[in-house]
Formats: structure tokens, sequence, C-alpha cells
């Protein structure tokens, strides 16, 4: 008999990594068995909050155990590259957050490594996943829209509205040289590129931080924590990354388009918008709205069509477990990617359908581009040219 489920570990026990072990454990083929944080009282709070046992402040004590065989990395942007390289040298499986990385060189040598162990791997663009999403991917791929002319859309948020408001994201050194492009941004350009089935080839940015200086607290404040006041004693520091950028952008062969990304957008709790526009007709998402997909076309009227599995292209019904009516969201995403993940795993001859390492990679590529383009003031081939960069 083969083997029917997966001990996992998760590393990192800040807010995504809670996410992770919640969605894991409506998979039925992961156990996790141990979560590590480097701050032991938060590995133990997320541990008893899902019923796991082992809680460590020690990554080591998840990749030196033999029996764990798949590893997610939910640790801060800086982290990734060495704990994803230290889960593959020891044998592990690896789901890492995004970014991938904190360089496009580092990206790519996970993507080497891993390939070279032959071990199953996936950057953890979840928001793929929506069932929504996955139907406007399938439309286009059986040319309901036409030729893609235009993208569109942005993903804006209020988190770090002001300049107390506060995060590891924001210091370079924990988040690396980009945030707002890197952290959100990265989710907008790999579901353009997965839907469309097109690669950004160039692009022109501008970027913007409105807030150069920001109170950061002198003890850690997790991911969106930090928009209630503590009252707690802070430091001024200075921010080199970005809190806003607007990307032109040409995509495949024909189509245009533009996107901005912002982390200041006042009531914009996390409005990731996507428009795609081609020869025979539209369709436009809005992450608030996930069961909701607008088609437009010009000789009659336009629709909204609702999540509804029976309704829904077979490759994208196959991203919705409830009927319609019933609401799926954020969560639900990882787990349709966690499901797909630990089946490749089970089932080696799979074909793979969620995001790789590549694809993290990818994405690492077209963050430099951005920043390489606001650094010179010009376009630039996102290919070619997405040489490392420096935000200023």
């Amino acid at each position: 008999m083969g083997q029917s489920r997966i001990r996992t570990g998760i590393i990192g026990a800040g807010f995504v990594g809670r996410v992770h072990a919640e969605a894991l454990r409506r998979v039925g083929a992961a156990d996790v068995v141990a979560v590590s944080d480097l701050n032991l009282n938060a590995a133990r709070r997320v541990a008893d909050a899902v019923g796991i046992d082992r809680a460590t402040d020690d990554p080591r004590d998840i990749l030196d155990d033999p029996s764990i065989a798949a590893v997610h990395i939910c640790t801060p942007n800086a982290l990734h590259y060495e704990q994803a390289a230290a889960a593959l040298v020891a044998g592990k499986h690896v789901v890492c957050e995004k970014p991938l990385a904190i360089s496009a060189d580092q990206g790519a040598a996970l993507v080497s490594a891993a390939a070279a162990r032959d071990l199953r791997n996936c950057t953890c663009h979840s928001l793929r996943c929506y069932p929504m999403v996955q139907q406007v991917r399938a439309m286009i791929a059986d040319g309901e829209l036409g030729d893609v002319l235009i993208a569109q859309g942005t993903y804006s948020q209020d988190w770090l509205l002001y300049d107390p408001d506060r995060n590891w994201r924001i210091d370079s050194e924990d988040g690396g040289i980009s945030r707002a492009i890197a952290d959100i941004g990265s989710h907008w350009c790999d579901m353009l590129e997965h839907i469309t089935g097109q690669h950004l080839t160039s692009l022109c940015a501008d970027l913007a931080t409105f807030h150069p200086i920001r109170q950061r607290p002198r003890r850690a404040v997790d991911t969106f924590a930090g928009k209630k006041a503590s009252g707690e004693s802070s430091e001024a520091v200075q921010v080199k990354s970005e809190d806003y950028g607007g990307v032109l952008f040409r995509l495949g062969d024909r189509a245009r388009g533009a996107m901005t990304v912002s982390q200041v957008s006042a009531g914009r709790k996390n409005q990731l918008r996507i428009e795609i526009y081609g020869t025979k007709a539209s369709a436009a998402w809005n992450g608030e709205r996930p069961d909701e997909l607008w088609i437009g076309r010009r000789d009659r009227g336009s629709e909204i069509l609702l999540k509804d599995p029976s309704a829904l292209a077979p490759a994208a019904a196959a991203y919705a477990d409830l009927p319609g009516g019933h609401s799926e969201g954020y969560d639900d995403t990882f787990k349709q990617l966690f499901r797909r993940f630990y089946a490749s795993i089970l089932q080696p001859g799979l074909t793979i359908d969620y995001p790789q390492f590549a694809d993290g990679h990818r994405q690492l590529m077209i963050r430099d581009a951005v920043l390489a383009s606001h650094q010179d003031r010009r376009w630039i081939n996102c290919a070619v040219e997405a040489a490392s960069a420096s935000f200023r």
C-alpha cells in the first residue's frame, strides 16, 4: 500500500503561518506535526490553536526530523532563501511564501536545487486559486474573450497609511529592497500571467515612499496588527522600500496595460482588482467580492456571473468545493493550493498545476525590472534587463 499521508512542519508562526496551519487541517493528505518560530510563545500559540503537538524555537528541529517530508516556510522574506535551501538539502518538499527570496539569483538557485533533488516545490501565490480567477483563465483559454488587448487593475490596501503603522516588512533587512511591489504586486503580476498565459515583456515604473520616516516599535508586531494602536515605545527609522508603485507594461506580443499597488489607500483593506479586455468580451474580478465575475460585451448587456460550480468551466469548478450561494474566500485558496501540492507528492505522475519556485523566480525578475525602470526612468525589458537594482 502506498503512502497516503505526509508529515509536515511549519517554520514561522506569524499571520501567514497561522493561515497555513489552518488550511493544512483541511487537506486530507497532510498531518502538521510541528511548528517552529524564533518566538517560542508564538509557536506554541499556533500549535495549541490547531492541535499541533510540537512547538519549537529552532527550525533545525523540523529540518533534522527524518519523519517530516514537507516544510512550509512562513518567515520574513530575508529568511526564505536560507531556510528553503536548508529544507531542500534535508530532502524535504517545500512550500515557500512569496517573495521566494530577496534576489533573483537566490530564486534561481532554489529552482536549480529543487530540480537537482527532484523535490516538489511551491511558491505560495495562492490567490490564483479563487474559483472565479480560474474561470477567467478558462474563458481566455477557450477564446471567449478573443485576443487580449488590455489588462489593468490594482492591489490596494490601507494598513500602512499612517507613519506609526508598523510591521517587519517595512525594514529592508527583513522585507528586502521592495515592499509594495514584492509583497502584493507580485500577486497581481502572477495572477495576470497565469490567467492570460502570456508574459510581461517590458515595463515602465514609478515608485513612491510617502512615509520616508516611520515609527518602529521596540518589539515585533504581526502583519496587519499595527493598525491597532498599542501605546508602546517606538523609534523613528528611515524607510527605504516603496509605499506605492505604478507600472505601465506590455503583455505578450500585442497587449498593453497598467497596474498600481499601494499600501496607503484609505479604506481599501485588500482590494485586488484585475480587468481583462479582449476583442470579443471583457472580464473583471475584485478580490473583495471574490464570488462575482463581471463579464462585459459591446453588443449586449453585461452580466455578473456568480460562483456556482454548475455554471463554471470544469477547470474552474474544480476549485469550488461548495455549491452556489456559499462563499469561498482567502483561506480557501490556501486549501486548494496545498491540496494540489500534496497530491503531486503522493502521485508523482500528476501534472503540476500550482505555482512552483520557477514562478517565484519569475516574479523576482519582474520586481527587479520595476526597480531598474524606476531608478533609470526608462522602459525595461523584463527578461533581459531585470538585473538587481535598489529602490531610490
